[in-house]
C-alpha cells in the first residue's frame, strides 16, 4: 500500500470511530433525557402552579420584548403577552427604533403616555427616548420603551433589562404566543431548587400553519411549509431530546431567545447581552455560567418539558438560510469567545463536558460531513469504493438519526397529543425518513457558509426575518 491509501485507510477508520462515537453519545442522551422528563412528571405537583397564580407573595417577572417593525401585529400581540395568568408581572415593550408604524399605534391602541421614568443604565443599551405609560387601568401592566437602533436584538433586551422593575425577567420574541400559565411555569424551578437557579427554558413550537383564538392556540397543524415542517422535527428533537439531558447533567448552555427566564442581578454581574454577538443567547448563558463557576458558587440552569411557547418561523428559503447562517457564526463565534473554558477543570463540567461536545458535536459535524464526501469521491474515481463500509456506516448512522427524531416524537406525542390528526401523524413521520435526505445537507450548507463568514470576517450584520402573522380565529 501507498502513503495515499494508508491516508484514506486512516479517514475510514476515523470516520468509523467518530460515527460510532456519535452513536454512543446520543444513547447517552437519550437516556438522561428520558429520566429528566420522568422526573420532572412525577414532581410536577410538588409545587402546583396554581399556587403561584393565587399567592400574593409571588416572585415579580419582568417580561422583556423588542419590536421592530412589528406594526401589522403588534397589538395582537401585546394583548396575547398582557393576558398571563400570574398575580405579579410586567410586560416591557422595546420600541426598537421601528421605521414603520409600531409606536404610533401601540400609543393609539393602549393609551400611552411619556412619563418620567428613573432609568439606570446598568447593562449597555442605545439612546432611550422615552418610557410610556397607559392612561388605562386595564393595561396597568404595560410599559413601552422607545429607543433608537442599534441593529440587534440583544441591544433592545438591554434596555427592557435597565428598565425592568423585578429581579427576574423572561426574554421573549414579541411575535411570540405564550401559553397563559407560562410565567408560572417558568418561576418554578427558581422556588423548588435548593441551588441558585440563574436561568430556565420551556420548549418551543412552531406556529406555523396552527390556528389561534385571543391569544392561545385553538388548533395545531402539522406545518404546510417545506421548511417548517423539518423545522418542526428539529424543535421537537432539539428540546425534548438534547436540552432535557443536558437539564438533567446541569449542563444547559442554551437558553432560547424566544423564552427564557433570568436572574436579571448575575445578567447585570456579567455585563448583559452583547450585541456584537449573533448567537447572543449561547453566549450569554455561557459567561454566565463561567461566573458561577469562578465564585464557586452552586447553580442550575433548567429546561421545562412544556410546550409553552409558539413562534413563528423561516417559511423563505432566503430568510431561513440567512437564519441558520447567522446561527453558525453564532456558535463558533460563542466557542472562540470562551475557548479558555475548553477542558479546564476549574469550569466543572461547562468546560470539561459541554464546551467539547459543542466543539466537536455542533460545530465539527458539517466540516466532517463534507470530508467524508470527499473521500468518498476520491475512493470512487481512483482508488475503488469500499463497499461493505461505505454501506454499513452510511445505513447505521441513517437510522440512527431517523430513530433519535421518532423517539422524539413519540415522546413529544406522548405526553402533549400535540396533533389529534392522522393524516398529520403520518406527514411528521414520512419528515423523519425524508430530512436527512432534503433537508439536512441545507442545514450542512448554511454551517459552512456561517463558518466560512466568520473565519473571513463578512457579513457581520444580524439579518431581519420577513414574518407572515398567525392564523387568527374569531
Amino acid at each position: 500500500m501507498n502513503s495515499t491509501s494508508y491516508t484514506i485507510l486512516f479517514l475510514e477508520i476515523f470516520f468509523g470511530c467518530f460515527s460510532i462515537g456519535y452513536v454512543v453519545v446520543y444513547c447517552i442522551l437519550g437516556v438522561k433525557s428520558f429520566r429528566e422528563i420522568k422526573k420532572y412528571y412525577n414532581h410536577a405537583e410538588f409545587l402546583n402552579k396554581d399556587i403561584l397564580i393565587k399567592s400574593n407573595n409571588s416572585r415579580g417577572v419582568s417580561v422583556v420584548a423588542p419590536a421592530y417593525n412589528e406594526g401589522m401585529t403588534i397589538v395582537y400581540n401585546v394583548k396575547s403577552l398582557l393576558s398571563q395568568e400570574y398575580p405579579k408581572f410586567e410586560i416591557i415593550i422595546v420600541n426598537d427604533g421601528s421605521t414603520d408604524d409600531t409606536m404610533e399605534r401601540l400609543i393609539a391602541e393602549f393609551d400611552l403616555v411619556k412619563i418620567n421614568f428613573f432609568y439606570q443604565q446598568k447593562v449597555p443599551s442605545a439612546a432611550i427616548r422615552g418610557h410610556y405609560k397607559s392612561t388605562n387601568p386595564i393595561y396597568s401592566k404595560l410599559l413601552v420603551v422607545d429607543k433608537e437602533n442599534a441593529k440587534s436584538k440583544a441591544d433592545g433586551v438591554n434596555a427592557g433589562i435597565n428598565s425592568a422593575q423585578y429581579d427576574l425577567y423572561i426574554c421573549a420574541d414579541v411575535d411570540c404566543i405564550l401559553r397563559k400559565d407560562t410565567i408560572a411555569m417558568l418561576v418554578k424551578p427558581f422556588i423548588e431548587s435548593k441551588a441558585r437557579v440563574i436561568a430556565a427554558g420551556g420548549a418551543i413550537r412552531l406556529s406555523n400553519s396552527c390556528e389561534f383564538r385571543e391569544g392561545m392556540l385553538y388548533k395545531s397543524h402539522f406545518p404546510k411549509n417545506f421548511f417548517a415542517r423539518f423545522q418542526e422535527l428539529e424543535y421537537i428533537r432539539a428540546f425534548l431530546y438534547g436540552r432535557m439531558a443536558w437539564s438533567r447533567m446541569n449542563g444547559l448552555l442554551l437558553v432560547s431567545g424566544a423564552l427564557g427566564i433570568f436572574d436579571r442581578e448575575i445578567v447585570i454581574e456579567v455585563g448583559g447581552y452583547k450585541k456584537e454577538c449573533l448567537g447572543e443567547d449561547m453566549e450569554l448563558v455561557t459567561r454566565m455560567r463561567k461566573y458561577m463557576h469562578e465564585k464557586k458558587e452552586d447553580f442550575r440552569i433548567v429546561y421545562l418539558p412544556e410546550s409553552l411557547c409558539w413562534t413563528e418561523g423561516p417559511s423563505d428559503r432566503t430568510i431561513f438560510l440567512r437564519q441558520r447562517v447567522r446561527w453558525a457564526r453564532g456558535l463558533i463565534q460563542s466557542i472562540n469567545m470562551h475557548r479558555d473554558m475548553m477542558l479546564n477543570p476549574a469550569y466543572g463540567i461547562t468546560g470539561m463536558v459541554v464546551l467539547p461536545y459543542f466543539l466537536l458535536f455542533e460545530f465539527a459535524v458539517p466540516i466532517l460531513e463534507v470530508i467524508g464526501l470527499i473521500v468518498f469521491i476520491v475512493d470512487v474515481m481512483f482508488f475503488g469504493v469500499n463497499y461493505p463500509f461505505l454501506i454499513t456506516i452510511s445505513v447505521a448512522v441513517y437510522f440512527f438519526y431517523a430513530f433519535v427524531t421518532l423517539v422524539s416524537v413519540y415522546m413529544d406525542q406522548l405526553i402533549y397529543k400535540q396533533y389529534s390528526n392522522v393524516k398529520d401523524m403520518f406527514t411528521l413521520i414520512a419528515m423523519v425518513f425524508l430530512e436527512p435526505i432534503l433537508y439536512h445537507p441545507i442545514n450542512v450548507y448554511a454551517s459552512l457558509k456561517g463558518y466560512y463568514q466568520f473565519f473571513t470576517k463578512k457579513e457581520k450584520k444580524w439579518g431581519e426575518m420577513t414574518r407572515q402573522g398567525f392564523n387568527k380565529t374569531e
